[in-house]
């Protein structure tokens, strides 16, 4: 897999990043690239949400939007593969080009748009994937679900996509946090989020399964909004928050010429201030709610952070972007030499530590 990557990685950082994320997904489906039997250390498996997680490594939504290769993506080692986001009716987001490398500050700014093929089409590679004949997917699988951008009722939107698409999921995830759709931030506000999570708890619990219900949150909230999403959260028991979607402020010190682009920003800028979201979070809910860590990770000890702030799970995207394949197992291997260094045996325990010190 890595000499695979490295004889691939010029090639593919020479073309215009959206097509060579077309071509990265092919490849998966091609079975090109693989984990290569590696087998996770066991201090680094947990249960969250009744599921188990045989590491706590993701890949966070807007990698795989359409469900094309979750297991190639599974096969690369990952704990949890996250789809979407998918939005009830078709789709194309955003015009071209709407993917930019700052590559002198390791960060992509994105305006996709939730561009997306639409969750029937969608829902029909899930049931494939799920089908009896095909062996079981050895890591839980999320579906993150969107809006359409011309939809005047957003709550119908998020919820034909759990009645749709939440029979195949092992966990679903309410994105209303992503800085390309009009308006959708605004559904961050305590009273409009309240009202739709109620809705989609409640075609939620009409599936026969009732995965698990996420919120995946902004990084540029106020005080006061952190606050009311946490109190809302609790109140009509979610059982999760993702801490963060991308950025649209622009941290000073930004190097690249296409810093100055409209988009949300990730990558490594994103790290700090996705972290202190993410503490703010676990502080707010009294370590009640599992929270996943996504933001900057480049390391182990950038998801060691993560996990020490309050997060149960890590995600990655950008640093697979800049780093390759290779960074899952290492991520992973440093991860279990933290644990061990500071006396942990397992995972768990770790969550959170530093609100204990």
């Amino acid at each position: 897999m890595t000499r695979l990557y490295s004889l691939a990685a010029p090639l593919l950082a020479s073309l215009d990043p959206e097509r060579a994320h077309r071509l990265t997904i092919r490849a998966l489906q091609a079975g090109l690239a693989s984990a290569g039997g590696y087998t996770d250390d066991p201090i680094l498996q947990l249960d969250v949400w009744g599921l188990t997680f045989r590491n706590p490594v993701g890949i966070a939504a807007g990698f795989d939007k359409h469900a094309e290769a979750v297991r190639p993506m599974i096969g690369l080692g990952l704990g949890l593969v996250e789809i979407g986001s998918v939005t009830p009716q078709p789709q194309p987001g955003n015009p071209r080009p709407r993917v930019f490398r700052l590559r002198q500050d390791e960060a992509v700014i994105n305006r996709y748009g939730f561009n997306s093929e639409g969750m029937t089409r969608v829902a029909a590679r899930l049931a494939r994937l799920r089908n009896s004949g095909q062996p079981a997917l050895t890591a839980p699988l999320g579906v993150n679900l969107g809006k359409n951008k011309t939809s005047d009722d957003a709550a119908a939107d998020y919820c034909m996509g759990v009645e749709t698409l939440g029979p195949y999921a092992d966990y679903l995830v309410i994105n209303v946090s992503s800085p390309n759709t009009p308006g959708l931030r605004a559904l961050q506000s305590r009273e409009s989020l309240q009202k739709l999570i109620e809705a989609v708890q409640a075609a939620r619990r009409r599936l026969a399964s009732q995965p698990p219900l996420l919120l995946k949150v902004a990084p540029d909230l106020t005080e006061q909004d952190k606050a009311d999403i946490a109190e809302v959260a609790l109140a009509t028991e979610l059982s999760g928050l993702i801490v963060s979607n991308t950025t649209i402020e622009r941290p000073p010190g930004l190097r690249s010429e296409n810093k100055d682009q409209t988009g949300g920003l990730s990558g490594r800028p994103l790290f700090a201030p996705s972290t202190k979201v993410l503490a703010d979070f676990y502080h707010l809910t009294a370590g009640k709610l599992p929270l996943v860590g996504v933001g900057g990770i480049f390391s182990a000890a950038d998801a060691y952070a993560k996990i020490r702030a309050g997060a149960s799970l890590v995600q990655l995207y950008t640093g697979l972007v800049y780093q390759g394949p290779k960074l899952i197992a290492e991520i992973k291997e440093g991860l279990a030499d933290f644990l061990r260094r500071d006396g942990y045996a397992s995972l768990s325990e770790a969550i959170g530590a530093d609100h204990r010190r």
